[in-house]
């Protein structure tokens, strides 16, 4: 299994992240997100990022032309889709995560379906992912205080957190984040 800290805007909580045993990082590319970052304010030092560390863009109905565009600016592996995207809007250079809102799609061609909250930081009922055939990454509402829980009750490939470990919208608790890759790796 492995952990992933999304929402990242500053260099330094990348870092914080990398260090605290993130294998997957998260780049909000939403202008409409709390946790919104732009393409040329990362460009600079995304380098940083050690070469092993999935860098994930985070679009919601961006063309796949775009996508494409700002994957290869950043080196991105991975675009995570949470939009209305269907299969032919899928960017073809890079693997990609499928976001679904508590019910999933079990079978949506993708390499991963990511299943999260409702939004603003909520949990749902971990047991909709019993359906999902593809590997799963569960988001919404994960904290350190219950992602073991959530770890134990759906088996995911991997887990995803942003607010469940920041001081602010888009700033990262480097504690928090320490806290919850150690409870999610340890159940």
């Amino acid at each position: 299994m492995f952990v992933k800290i999304c929402g990242i805007t500053n260099r330094d909580d990348a870092l914080d992240a990398v260090e605290a045993g993130a294998r997957a990082i998260g780049f909000v590319l939403y202008k409409a997100s709390p946790r919104a970052v732009a393409a040329a304010d990362v460009a600079p030092w995304i380098d940083q990022i050690p070469k092993d560390i999935w860098r994930v863009g985070v679009f919601v109905d961006e063309s796949p032309e775009i996508i494409e565009q700002i994957g290869a600016q950043l080196g991105l592996d991975i675009a995570q889709l949470h939009g209305a995207e269907t299969p032919d809007r899928h960017p073809r250079s890079l693997r990609v995560w499928k976001a679904f809102r508590s019910i999933p799609q079990p079978d949506y061609p993708a390499e991963a379906i990511l299943m999260d909250g409702p939004g603003s930081g909520r949990t749902f009922d971990w047991s909709v992912c019993g359906s999902v055939s593809k590997p799963l990454i569960l988001a919404g509402g994960l904290t350190p205080e219950n992602v073991a829980k959530a770890v134990a009750a759906t088996k995911p490939w991997g887990v995803d957190t942003a607010s469940g470990v920041e001081s602010s919208p888009g700033r990262k608790d480097r504690h928090r984040m320490k806290m919850f890759i150690k409870a999610a790796l340890r159940s």
